[in-house]
């Protein structure tokens, strides 16, 4: 399984193009539309046309015109006289997105980046049953020695990073099963093969936010592993590296972090605020 390797404005227009979410708008309807979604979407309650206009610095009158479009698209709905609030055809268009969202699409790029960073493989992961399988990763030849794992390959849960993180917000009562059915089996003298041990394995990857494999499923090679969250907030897959265990450094972790919080973004996850 593993191995080791060596549309434009008129031209008197001169106003600079609008941003949106980092993105320039040169079609001044488009414009105009976009900051009035904008606005509708900084408030949960529905917001009056006099309101809208002040926000967006519109005239009234261009501002009712285009909210009558937007309305005849349902785009916005017009809850009563004067008021307005997000309509439900952005939530079917954001529904139509979420489906055709895919991990390992949107992982690649940062995959490869934090490849180039670290020069170790970079592994994309997930849970099928008491196993974690590998769906993709980022390598390269020129990288000098590198812990290469098979695409399709599988391991033990308790025996990877990853694998880890998946036991980590499982419940007690599921975890204790999986000890039983597994009976926690070992691979190295380092593997975790007994189940009090294990949870204080777990109380640390949940403390840390990130979990190790420390030679625990093959001698000479350490892992480390963060996880990538939906926009509900599931623990959707695991994005780990693994190295020559005397290679792996722990200045790598937030970076993994950081390329795991990339791919949870894109694919609509929303950190918890701090407080």
């Amino acid at each position: 399984m593993t191995s080791v390797r060596s549309e434009s404005l008129a031209p008197t227009d001169t106003r600079p193009p609008y941003q949106v979410s980092g993105v320039q708008v040169s079609i001044q309807v488009l414009e105009r539309a976009m900051r009035l979604l904008d606005v509708l979407a900084m408030h949960a309650e529905p917001v009056a046309l006099k309101e809208l206009a002040a926000a967006t610095g519109l005239h009234t009158s261009t501002t009712h015109r285009i909210l009558n479009d937007l309305v005849v698209g349902r785009y916005v709905d017009r809850v009563d006289s004067g008021m307005y609030r997000l309509g439900m055809r952005l939530l079917e268009l954001g529904s139509l997105v979420k489906r055709r969202l895919n991990v390992r699409e949107v992982a690649m790029e940062p995959m490869r980046d934090l490849h180039r960073v670290t020069g170790q493989t970079v592994n994309l992961s997930l849970q099928q049953g008491d196993e974690i399988v590998y769906i993709e990763r980022a390598w390269s030849e020129t990288s000098g020695m590198q812990v290469v794992r098979a695409i399709g390959g599988h391991a033990p849960l308790h025996l990877t990073s990853t694998g880890k993180l998946f036991l980590s917000v499982a419940e007690p009562r599921h975890v204790r099963a999986y000890s039983l059915r597994t009976g926690l089996a070992g691979t190295t003298r380092n593997s975790i093969t007994d189940l009090e041990r294990l949870e204080r394995e777990l109380a640390l990857v949940r403390r840390h936010g990130y979990a190790r494999d420390n030679e625990e499923l093959e001698l000479g090679v350490r892992c480390i592993a963060a996880g990538i969250y939906d926009d509900t907030g599931k623990l959707l897959a695991g994005l780990s590296l693994s190295a020559p265990a005397d290679r792996l450094r722990d200045e790598w972790i937030p970076l993994l972090q950081q390329a795991a919080g990339r791919i949870s973004e894109a694919l609509g996850y929303e950190p918890p605020a701090l407080t």
